[in-house]
């Protein structure tokens, strides 16, 4: 049996994924076992807790995505589990919250065979155990269990016996009616808890007056979104919606520059109100306001966190006050604010989606409403499934925007007009930088910059405290005087860096807000900046925000001088990033 030590990078922090080289026959049928290891183990605890439970199957839902290969390796792994004696029931072609959904309808356990919006010549495999997201420990885990049992050479041929238990095909029109149904009675809920006036209390009987425009990219979403917002809205005019796994118009990723501009065009010629876009498995939104212009994933974010908190069920009026809105680092300096206006409190969080998932799923965690840069938006209001459903984000979005009386009976329904009256945001992309090589092994280039800004921070606003209860200016520190880099910080490269306070006080000025939760995060007073290590690649993301361009140089200004100690190229780099 092979090791599989080639295939170790597939295991990321996120999911499954990688080159389509790697995603072997023997390593599909490993991955198998592997997963069917962990189901029964899950089951065989289940099974100690409730005695008269000992002869429940474990039910497992499978689906796929449109690239060439998801079907086959959804069909290598149903038939795998259903060898070990597990219930599959198969989806087919799906996206990931569909397969969440159907999950949740029997124990809480699904695997989808998904890339997401990665390039065409790229495979994956997501999936849900007992209702929970898998951490990157647990996906290590598995791969560590895919290890051992290959090393198992015996062992493996008796798994591998041809024991074949009935598999069941769900038709696709259950698939799909289940879905729209669960959706429609989410709305339902929400015109009724949300309405003071009893004739509106019941879901529109009309359909949303809205001209909506929806990119599909060719993705998964394809076969689904039509029927489900023609369900809702009045009028949908479809681009891209032909499932196709070689991705004709370009990868399946909304986020990409220059990616919106076919949804762009097609709001404009056709006078929308709205123009909306999926990435490849259906869990990521972009939007186009109808001006045509790509709404920012913040103000988008605040926007969605604005209808979770104004839409709440009566159940979390008497806790508004510690009703929570999750937000990812790189997300803009404004957000912070705009949430504690809504009246909720403002958390942030390191980057990925299923990180929050994760923070979500703490029953007293209070988290209404969680979103990402990258576009995972995910409601916590207990009306539909806590996933990062990118179609039944932007179904909410479209309510609030065509029904005022939901939130706001005086706002406008204009939603160019409504980011209009949003703070100004002039900022960069998510940019990607080749990770730096470094000196010191065991001292990264995050981490070194964590400990030099640490180190900073605590020097100014010791000099500012110092500063402010002196009243003899002779005992001030001299301005002038010369601060290295304290070793009980770091034992990097930048011991042999020098800085004077004054410096040190351009850099960090008194007030800066520091965060090394996820990289290092800097707030200023008209801006920010974050720089991380990506979790899925040997790179680095940056992005800068400033209320105004030259605020965002002078951000950018300064991470390339607070980076310039530890690498000359990355200081430059950062300097020769423009703004969107």
């Amino acid at each position: 049996m092979p090791s599989f030590a080639t295939q170790q990078s597939l295991f990321r922090a996120y999911d499954i994924r990688g080159s389509r080289q790697y995603f072997t026959n023997d390593f599909i049928h490993a991955l198998g076992r592997a997963f069917a290891h962990l189901y029964q183990v899950q089951q065989k605890t289940n099974n100690e807790k409730h005695s008269q439970s000992t002869n429940k199957k474990t039910i497992i839902v499978i689906g796929y995505d449109v690239r060439c290969g998801s079907d086959t390796i959804a069909q290598s792994l149903a038939d795998i589990l259903s060898q070990q004696g597990m219930q599959v029931i198969q989806l087919g072609l799906v996206t990931t919250p569909m397969m969440v959904f159907w999950a949740e309808q029997y124990q809480g356990h699904g695997i989808i065979a998904t890339a997401s919006h990665s390039a065409k010549d790229i495979l994956g495999v997501k999936w849900l155990f007992n209702h929970t997201s898998p951490s990157s420990l647990d996906i290590q885990v598995l791969y560590q269990q895919l290890a051992i049992n290959s090393a198992q050479h015996q062992s493996l041929s008796l798994i591998d016996r041809p024991i074949h238990h009935k598999q069941q095909h769900l038709p696709v029109s259950r698939v799909t009616s289940a879905y729209i149904d669960a959706i429609t009675q989410a709305f339902k809920q929400i015109y009724q808890h949300n309405s003071q006036n009893p004739a509106e209390s019941q879901i529109p009987a009309c359909k949303l007056d809205l001209l909506v425009v929806i990119d599909c990219m060719h993705g998964a979403t394809s076969n689904i979104a039509q029927p489900l917002f023609a369900h809702f809205c009045q009028q949908v005019i479809m681009l891209n919606d032909t499932p196709n796994g070689d991705f004709p118009s370009g990868n399946p990723d909304p986020t990409e520059p220059q990616r919106l501009k076919q949804l762009q065009h097609n709001v404009l010629f056709n006078q929308a109100d709205i123009g909306i876009a999926f990435d490849g498995d259906g869990d990521r939104l972009m939007v186009v306001d109808n001006n045509g212009k790509v709404v920012t994933p913040d103000h988008l974010l605040y926007l969605l966190a604005t209808v979770a908190v104004n839409q709440r069920p009566q159940s979390l009026n008497a806790s508004l006050l510690n009703a929570k809105v999750l937000f990812d680092i790189k997300c803009c300096h404004h957000l912070p604010k705009l949430i504690t206006e809504l009246g909720a409190t403002p958390v942030i969080s390191k980057t990925g989606s299923s990180l929050m998932r994760q923070k979500i799923q703490h029953s007293d965690s209070q988290i209404i409403f969680a979103g990402e840069l990258s576009g995972h938006f995910i409601f916590n209001d207990s009306r539909f499934i806590p996933y990062d459903d990118a179609m039944y984000a932007a179904l909410r979005l479209l309510h609030w925007l065509a029904k005022p009386q939901l939130a706001n009976p005086e706002r406008t329904t204009n939603l160019a007009d409504i980011i209009d009256g949003l703070p100004v945001i002039v900022s960069t992309a998510d940019h990607y930088l080749p990770l730096p090589e470094t000196l010191v092994s065991d001292c990264s280039i995050v981490q070194q910059l964590a400990r030099f800004c640490q180190y900073l921070q605590q020097l100014v606003d010791a000099t500012s405290t110092r500063s402010v209860a002196s009243t003899v200016s002779s005992t001030q520190p001299d301005p002038q005087s010369i601060i290295a880099c304290a070793p009980s910080f770091c034992t990097c490269s930048a011991k042999s860096q020098y800085i004077t306070l004054e410096q040190a006080q351009a850099l960090l000025p008194v007030g800066t807000k520091l965060s090394c939760i996820d990289g290092v995060r800097l707030d200023f007073a008209h801006g920010f900046g974050v720089l991380r290590q990506s979790n899925t690649s040997q790179n680095l993301t940056v992005r800068f925000a400033g209320d105004s361009i030259d605020d965002l140089i002078e951000i950018q200004t300064r991470f390339a001088a607070l980076c310039r100690p530890f690498n000359e190229h990355l200081a430059t780099q950062i300097l020769a990033i423009v703004a969107e």
